[in-house]
This record gives structure tokens, C-alpha cells and sequence, in this order.
């Protein structure tokens, strides 16, 4: 009989996690024998964790919140270029004890807008926010080739910090124009308005202008909900937003990129979207 190979996610706080499910239902679709855990990861102890984790045999780990900073300097031997670009890491593996790290939030962002018929290519893309998880969408969305991205935040430097980021990580391409500014000096409208921040989980509005949304604009939340719905989406849909979608299928999709990464197959995300939505809605 074959050992089932070991993987876990990493967090504190951990218990909310789907990512096991995720992975079991991945697993499933070749048939590959794995073990996947939930472990609650003291703040004071990540480092050694990951070591004894990999020392006995464990082939991957996932990292959520507090510890991607730290996966990211665990990982500096083996940084992938997103994970470099995003400055932080949510995926671990080892080879040849080197320990390597990636940041798949940002693909699993664009693959599920893809998914859900949004060509970004050309597009006009506002993404809302500049902490980490607007830093890992940047080199994804722009390597999809967007016209232009404009970065807006509360605090107008640290949108201003990715910009410079972006410009010295050499990333850009000659036409696409990448800019910043605070929430309330938003310019024009936007064709693909993504919402990275956290203003969803106080269940409030953005004080944004409306005149950032049009009838044709597609609205993304990263955050995602049982009923598919948050603050931001109602938010763009009484301004006259049609297309809106919360951010689960990017959980999902940023998984599958992991699971790609240490099996070298990329699983089919929607069987697996539906299921967590239905998990979801019963929890």
C-alpha cells in the first residue's frame, strides 16, 4: 500500500479553511493519494513548523493569513517571479532542500475572471485597495495585457509604492499605463473594477465616485459570501452594475494553481467552485 502524500494548510486562524475539501476534491479527478491538513500554526513558531513539516516528509503547504511575509523569507532561495512581484508567498514545496515559494492569488484572481467571461486583454482595470492582496493581482493583470490599471487607496502613498514597484520590477509594457490615487480622486469610468480591499468584511460601501461604474463595467470582490453578495457588489449594482461576482472562484482557482505546481496537473475548478458554494451556503 502507498502513503498518501502529505500536504496542509498553514494559518491563525485556521478552522474557517475549505482548502482540504478543495484539495480532496483535486485529488480526485486523477486519482492521485493524498493526505491534506488544517493546522492552527502558533504566531511564534511558523519557521520551525515549515522546517519540521518538510523534515518529515511533507510534499507542499499552503500559507494564508498571518504568515505569507514569512513563507516569503523562508522561501528567498526559491522565490517564483509572482512571488517576488506579490513580496509575499501562499505556496511551499521543496526540492533538492531548497524550499520554494509562489504567490497564486493573483492567477487564481485572472483565471477565474476568465472563467466567468471577462477578457481582460485591452480592458481598463481599477483595482481598489494597496495592501498585499492588491500587490499579488498586479503582475498577473498586467501580463494579460490591460490597456491601463489604476491603483486607488485610502492612503494615496501606498498606492503610489506599487506604481514605483511595478515600474522598477520592469513589468510593463510600453503602452499599458499603470497610475494611483486616493478613493475620492478616482478618474473616469472602468471596464473591470476589482475591490482587494477589506471594506466588505464591516459590510460598508466604498466612498468612491459613482462615476466609476457604468452599465457595461464588470465589479469583482475579492471577499466572497455565502449568498454570492457583498457590501461593494450591492454597492455597484445600485449604481446601475449588471455583471458582479464575489471572489470564491479565485479561492478556488488559486488552489488549483497550487495543485498544479506539485502534481503538474491543473485540476477543472468548476465542479469544485460549486461544491464549496454549497458548503458555504449550508455552513
Amino acid at each position: 500500500m502507498s502513503i498518501p502524500l502529505r500536504f496542509a494548510v498553514f494559518g491563525n486562524p485556521i478552522k474557517h479553511s475549505y482548502s482540504p475539501l478543495m484539495h480532496s476534491l483535486f485529488a480526485q479527478q486523477f486519482g492521485i493519494d493524498l493526505r491534506y491538513d488544517k493546522q492552527l500554526v502558533p504566531l511564534d513558531s511558523f519557521a520551525s513548523t515549515v522546517g519540521d513539516f518538510f523534515a518529515q516528509g511533507g510534499t507542499g503547504l499552503n500559507i494564508t493569513v498571518p504568515f505569507k511575509l514569512e513563507a516569503y523569507e523562508i522561501a528567498k532561495q526559491g522565490l517564483s517571479p509572482r512571488a517576488r512581484a506579490a513580496g509575499s508567498v501562499n505556496t511551499l514545496w521543496q526540492e533538492q532542500g531548497i524550499i520554494h515559494g509562489d504567490n497564486t492569488d493573483g492567477i487564481g484572481l485572472v483565471r477565474d475572471l476568465e472563467r466567468l467571461g471577462v477578457n481582460l486583454s485591452q480592458q481598463r482595470i481599477l483595482l481598489i485597495g494597496a495592501g498585499g492582496a492588491s500587490r499579488g493581482a498586479l503582475l498577473p493583470l498586467l501580463q494579460r495585457q490591460c490597456a491601463a490599471l489604476h491603483i486607488a487607496n485610502r492612503t494615496v502613498s501606498k498606492a503610489e509604492e506599487l506604481v514605483h514597484l511595478m515600474q522598477d520590477l520592469q513589468v510593463l509594457s510600453p503602452e499599458q499605463g499603470l497610475t494611483a490615487s486616493a478613493l475620492d480622486a478616482i478618474p473616469g469610468a472602468w471596464d473591470v473594477i476589482i475591490n482587494a480591499s477589506s471594506s466588505s468584511l464591516s459590510d460598508a460601501p466604498i466612498d468612491i465616485p459613482a462615476s466609476v461604474f457604468t452599465p457595461q463595467s464588470f465589479v469583482y470582490d475579492m471577499l466572497y459570501a455565502a449568498s454570492g453578495q457583498t457590501a461593494f457588489l450591492k454597492q455597484a449594482q445600485e449604481a446601475g452594475v449588471e455583471r458582479v461576482s464575489d471572489g470564491l472562484g479565485m479561492l478556488v482557482y488559486q488552489g488549483a494553481e497550487a495543485f498544479r505546481i506539485w502534481h503538474q496537473q491543473l485540476p477543472d475548478g468548476l465542479p469544485v467552485l460549486e461544491t464549496l458554494r454549497q458548503a458555504l451556503q449550508q455552513a
